[in-house]
């Protein structure tokens, strides 16, 4: 586990420095995914697996001033880039791994996950850790900005059965990690899993 770890800060940190310009049209589906949680002024929000903080800005706007917005992420050079572009103020950033978030049973309303589910060595007991710290009835959205079939063809690559995105799989592995898949959508233009915590 501690090898999936450190393979994944070492993919990430070597992409740091360019992430955003690589991914320059990207804020409107950010937009979009962090509206479909419904935050209400004044929620907890995390921002899972944030990367450079792309959907902090959506998150504050949706939580207001007196809402809290936190960003974790495993690789600090993605956490140094969040704070160049001015992220940071959007919100409190955490060098943390999802699977141990330091954080209290029920304190959030909702996560937001971009591009996180294929980057957790354990996805069941990762996600049941996203399930730990919301309160019953709150939110995760698993989201990317592009869906399966169009990001498995830019990686030159086909969709495949196994993978945990596809709904026949990822709805038993929520139920599994105490949440309940509600809506599914995965389309060319995006991928989006909205699921609620059960009691």
């Amino acid at each position: 586990m501690a090898d999936d770890l450190r393979d994944v800060q070492e993919f990430f940190a070597a992409r740091a420095a360019d992430w955003d310009s690589r991914f320059p049209d990207d804020g409107p589906a950010f937009a979009a995914a962090a509206d479909a949680l419904a935050l209400r002024p004044g929620d907890a929000v995390l921002d899972a697996g944030c990367g450079t903080g792309r959907a902090l800005p959506a998150l504050r706007a949706a939580v207001g001033s007196r809402g809290t917005v936190l960003g974790a992420d495993v690789t600090s050079a993605m956490l140094e880039e969040a704070v160049r572009a001015g992220r940071d103020r959007e919100g409190i950033l955490l060098l943390a791994d999802v699977a141990r978030l330091p954080l209290g049973p029920g304190v959030l309303d909702a996560v937001f996950a971009s591009g996180l589910i294929s980057h957790l060595s354990r996805p069941g007991p990762d996600l049941a850790e996203l399930a730990r710290v919301v309160r019953p009835g709150g939110l995760l959205a698993l989201f990317h900005p592009i869906g399966r079939a169009a990001l498995a063809a830019r990686h030159g690559r086909r969709v495949t059965d196994d993978d945990l995105r596809a709904e026949p799989n990822l709805r038993p592995l929520l139920a599994r990690a105490g949440w309940r898949l509600d809506a599914y959508t995965d389309e060319d233009d995006g991928f989006l899993a909205l699921a609620v915590r059960t009691p």
